[in-house]
């Protein structure tokens, strides 16, 4: 199930912009290359791409679960819906007041 919800997400996710961000760390990487040697850019950027990687699961896993959490939420409605006296069928959303 987690791969079919990994398909919704790279289906449905937008990324937010964050120019201000992003031209940030342009600067500092161009800084970074005019500094350090050649084997140390290189550890620098093994660092920016394993946490990007790290930031990228939690964005797959926030959604996973965020989805998740919709499904049971609904499953619980539904099954409210249907267990509560003088209810109609049809799983919608209880009218409380």
């Amino acid at each position: 199930m987690n791969e079919t919800l990994k398909n919704l997400y790279d289906r449905f996710y937008m990324p937010l912009t964050a120019s201000e961000a992003s031209q940030e760390i342009e600067d500092a990487h161009r800084q970074l290359i005019q500094r350090l040697n050649k084997p140390e850019r290189k550890l620098i950027l093994r660092i920016i791409d394993a946490k990007d990687h790290i930031a990228e699961e939690r964005s797959i896993d926030s959604f996973i679960c965020g989805f998740e959490l919709a499904w049971k939420l609904s499953s619980e409605l539904n099954s409210y819906d249907e267990t509560r006296p003088g209810s109609q069928s049809g799983g919608s959303i209880p009218n409380c007041v």
